[in-house]
């Protein structure tokens, strides 16, 4: 990701709305090393100016390459910075946004790496549960099956059957609905549900 940052620079977009490469990337720092930006990224609403004034002001500090080089070194000494905690709190969250900026930029899905693939679905079949219970999507019980066949489901209700790559699986749940290729199967009514639904966390 931080390859790709300094490839593109400051400017390029990503498909976090409005966010250029810069926010994201300021987005991640301040996520790592400012516990005040927590209300901002996990709950929004208000809480989001304080979070963005935060980002800007990683960006008039650092520049940049500055912000971006505090990404690619990663969290300062705490529960971050711990190897299996990290991995626990990042995968997710990097390969989402690592995607933001790829396929913002004309990249596709990627087949380099089967073992991220691997990891990713553990990942998705574990939050499935959270995501589901979370969201808006009520009397659904949404079923997820990868290329490989491996499924997961987690709700109650009428069955949606989302069948994809592991990766447009994982992008749909969190809303990246306009690069992801995935089929529904199921009631009209509960597909319309999931297909508006947010599920991210």
């Amino acid at each position: 990701l931080c390859d790709l940052f300094d490839e593109l620079g400051p400017s390029a977009p990503t498909l976090c709305g409005e966010w250029t490469t810069a926010d994201l990337a300021a987005h991640l720092v301040v996520r790592e090393r400012d516990p005040r930006s927590a209300p901002g990224i996990l709950i929004g609403g208000r809480f989001e100016a304080f979070t963005e004034k935060l980002m800007a002001r990683q960006l008039d500090r650092h520049g940049y390459r500055g912000v971006v080089d505090k990404v690619r070194t990663g969290p300062p000494k705490g529960p971050l910075a711990i190897p299996v905690i990290r991995h626990a709190m990042n995968i997710v969250e990097f390969f989402v946004h690592h995607e933001d900026v790829r396929r913002a930029n004309g990249a596709t899905i990627r087949t380099d790496r089967p073992d991220l693939d691997a990891e990713l679905w553990t990942m998705t079949k574990r939050l499935l549960p959270l995501m589901v219970r979370k969201s808006k999507v009520a009397d659904v019980r949404l079923e997820i099956v990868n290329l490989a066949g491996e499924r997961a489901a987690a709700g109650k209700g009428a069955t949606v059957t989302m069948t994809g790559a592991t990766q447009d699986l994982l992008l749909k749940l969190y809303g990246r609905d306009a690069v992801v290729d995935v089929t529904y199967d199921g009631p009209a009514d509960a597909i319309a549900r999931v297909k508006a639904g947010s599920f991210g966390i």
